[in-house]
């Protein structure tokens, strides 16, 4: 027999990748990196499409040997890192290109226990090579080359994406663009990321596709205008609140000289890592977007001659909706100053029932009339309180089971964007502001 021929190093280290033994595998992925960095760092270096191939094929069963959530979510993390480890843009871009291939290849043989793993990879992924972009100062063309990767790989009608790689995609792809450069993208770039959105949105003939991408890119985007347009009213008042007095700043700057409660040799307790806010109903910053730049972009594509008419339709409501948040007006059920003005006529109605005497209110209790028409909007410790103080039972329509979240009750808090933020109540004068001066303006 002839000596063996030794494989190729991206074969073995597939095959390790891949092994039964977590150990291997951990060493693996190590050794893949310091790989990935000697060979693209050579003039002549660097990979082709079927050495990342086997490789992204390696990563992939290695991802699918991990078990426990915790080091799932850590080897996501190393996988997805990988891509800085390349040297050259070019290279970065192949090992996108293969990654998506890989899944749309991959993705029928995928059990529903696996799917929260691979899910999460590909969250990871859409965000580092958004963190790569931002490295490079989010330069116009290398972002319209990841465009044009992504929607070629997964959104384009002769890709081999299945329906669960493209809904997902579209459900991430905004929220990971906000988590990534919403504090250093303009109005204009932001419509830069979506303009591919709105061809393909005109242009498919898949109603899943056309479905996700108006959900999870259009109307997230009218849902988030409340607090995309606080961000902008923030933003414009903080350097009002920065010109402070000296005398206040000098006294903020002189260290007490008592140590405070809880602190080590007088040091002020780290607090840095817990920001002020309000907790879960607090929202971290979205994108800014010039709605009516984004209403004309998506009426250009949605009426052309040749785009579907059920496109047509469903396309003409978002585009509706931008320009009315163009114009200042938000849509009804996001509209904070009906919410104050609800709250406010609460109280007085629950003031007005409390200077009645007892026996009016059982009157109109018993009388079944207008009042009792009407669901109840005070709270339920307040329905239970007065029920057991009238010595008389209602005889006019009951509210139904469930309290106030039950059929028939009014809503009084704002739909909940679909990025899972809480919605906010604030000032209600500084809410009717808002409403009045249009986006753009930062008055």
């Amino acid at each position: 027999m002839g000596p063996r021929v030794p494989l190729p190093p991206e074969i073995q280290l597939a095959q390790r990748l891949a092994g039964n033994e977590q150990v291997t595998r951990d060493r693996a992925v190590k050794r893949l990196r310091k790989y990935i960095v000697a060979r693209t760092q050579r003039a002549a270096g660097g990979f082709t499409h079927d050495e990342l191939l086997k490789v992204w094929k390696g990563l992939f069963y290695c991802m699918w040997m991990q078990d426990k959530a915790l080091l799932q979510e850590e080897l996501g993390r190393t996988i997805s890192q990988l891509i800085h480890a390349f040297q050259t843009t070019e290279a970065q871009h192949l090992f996108l290109q293969t990654f998506w291939q890989t899944m749309n290849r991959e993705w029928t043989g995928i059990d529903r226990l696996r799917l929260d793993k691979f899910y999460m990879l590909m969250r990871m992924v859409l965000n580092e090579s958004l963190k790569a972009l931002k490295m490079q100062g989010w330069e116009e063309r290398q972002a319209e080359r990841l465009l044009e990767l992504l929607t070629t790989e997964i959104l384009h009608p002769d890709s081999q994406a299945p329906s669960g790689v493209k809904s997902h995609f579209l459900e991430i792809f905004l929220e990971e663009l906000s988590k990534v450069g919403a504090t250093e993208l303009t109005a204009d770039q932001n419509l830069k990321f979506i303009e591919p959105f709105c061809t393909i949105a005109a242009q498919t003939k898949d109603s899943l596709v056309l479905h996700n991408i108006t959900r999870g890119v259009f109307e997230t985007i009218v849902e988030q205008a409340p607090f995309a347009i606080e961000d902008l009213m923030n933003e414009l008042e903080a350097p009002e609140e920065e010109e402070g007095t000296p005398e206040d700043e000098r006294e903020e700057d002189v260290p007490s000289k008592e140590p405070r409660r809880g602190s080590l040799h007088g040091a002020a307790p780290d607090t840095s890592e817990e920001p002020a806010g309000d907790g879960e109903d607090s929202m971290g910053p979205v994108l800014q977007f010039d709605y009516e730049a984004v209403a004309s972009r998506l009426f250009a594509a949605a009426s052309q001659q040749d785009t579907p008419s059920q496109n047509r339709k469903r396309l003409y409501k978002v585009i509706r909706k931008l320009q009315d948040l163009a114009e200042g007006l938000f849509p009804e059920d996001d509209v904070p100053e009906k919410a104050c003005r609800n709250l406010q006529e609460d109280r007085r109605e629950r003031k007005t029932k409390k200077r009645l005497p007892k026996s009016a209110l059982q009157n109109k209790a018993g009388k079944g009339g207008e009042e009792d028409s009407c669901p109840d909007l005070s709270s339920g410790a307040e329905r239970m309180a007065r029920r057991q103080g009238s010595g008389a039972e209602r005889t006019g329509p009951q509210e139904q089971p469930g309290g106030p979240a039950g059929r028939g009750a009014r809503k009084r808090r704002r739909r909940r964007p679909r990025a899972g933020a809480r919605a906010k109540v604030t000032d209600c004068q500084d809410l009717r502001m808002r409403r009045r001066q249009p986006p753009r303006s930062g008055k």
